[in-house]
């Protein structure tokens, strides 16, 4: 039987723990993580070993059969592998004629494996994120099936919401949240106000990166800087909006969404160097910084494809947060937890 001692979660599909260090800060406990990605978990462990129970490495669906293993807790949390429902991860699986969605077998049954724990365990609240793509997926078919699941096992939700992160951090990057709560609980939940802030771009560069970097490590070729500027004159000329993103630190603001995908060529963020230079990358610590991972978040010793792409699939911490306390706020008096 669960005791009430404290709020727990379990962390799905874990990455490097965004929702670890926001659910943590919130004052909930995590007893069970998981990710298949052994890169990623090593980070996650190098990072929180002390502050979880256990960690599952590998396949989801190894802990979830005959011997399952997830405890039980009071708050599921989980953002889910987007690609099978983002516009690139569609866009790319259609050109390969691959299936996509639900129908994609690795990726995209993984929400089932969640259904199936709280079918189990019946947590008295949950929180799913995912790319705000999976609300149009398939005609809306995708967003439906779920949120028909979820009402099955005895959820109800106040509408789902998309947030753009760039209120927390300068960078757009929208994402939709999906809360629900047992209907026993008869609950008053409400997503947090948005309070609309600006922040400086420059505060979250690191400084003096020429100097600090050896021989433009971040500069684009002038190959891959003539590639990009065609590309995107392709694309114009077609009346689409394709190609990179280039900011000014100091005039721009805030940069587009930073995908697992930046570490090829750094395309969707790319810094200007000045008039008539090559722009460069964002180093992964300042992808770090621009996802909300503090500085004491550890990465060293991976390489720096694996820190874009775990960045890169993470979640904006500081709105992680918010949205971690009000769940949990709202579920304390609801459970008898002091």
């Amino acid at each position: 039987m669960r005791h009430n001692k404290e709020i727990t979660f379990i962390d799905l599909f874990s990455g490097i723990g965004g929702f670890h260090r926001a659910f943590t800060k919130a004052g909930a406990k995590c007893v069970f993580a998981n990710d298949n990605d052994r890169k990623a978990s090593v980070v996650y462990l190098n990072n929180y070993k002390d502050s979880l129970d256990y960690f599952y490495g590998g396949d989801i669906a190894r802990y979830t059969g005959k011997n399952f293993m997830v405890p039980e807790h009071n708050i599921l949390v989980a953002g889910f592998p987007c690609q099978p429902f983002s516009i690139a991860g569609v866009s790319k699986k259609k050109s390969l004629n691959r299936p996509h969605g639900f129908h994609d077998k690795t990726e995209g049954t993984l929400f089932f494996q969640i259904k199936k724990i709280l079918k189990k365990r019946k947590p008295d609240a949950f929180l799913l994120e995912n790319v705000k793509h999976l609300r149009y997926h398939n005609k809306k078919d995708t967003y439906n099936t779920i949120i028909k699941h979820l009402k099955k096992l005895g959820y109800h939700m106040p509408e789902p919401r998309i947030i753009d992160a760039i209120n927390y951090v300068p960078q757009h990057r929208e994402r939709i949240f999906i809360v629900g709560f047992l209907k026993k609980h008869k609950h008053t939940f409400q997503y947090p106000e948005i309070k609309q802030k600006k922040y400086n771009l420059i505060d979250y560069l690191e400084k003096d990166i020429d100097t600090k970097y050896k021989n433009g490590k971040y500069t684009l070729t002038t190959n891959l800087w003539n590639y990009l500027k065609a590309y995107k004159a392709k694309h114009r000329a077609a009346g689409n909006g394709f190609g990179y993103g280039l900011v000014e630190p100091g005039i721009d603001n805030h940069t587009r969404t930073i995908s697992a995908r930046y570490y090829k060529d750094g395309a969707e963020a790319l810094i200007s160097r000045g008039p008539g230079k090559n722009p460069r990358r964002l180093t992964p610590r300042e992808v770090g910084n621009l996802m909300g991972f503090p500085k004491s978040h550890k990465f060293e010793g991976v390489s720096n494809t694996d820190a874009y792409r775990q960045f890169g699939n993470a979640v904006v911490v500081p709105l992680a947060t918010l949205m971690a306390e009000a769940v949990v706020e709202q579920l304390r008096p609801l459970i008898k937890v002091k």
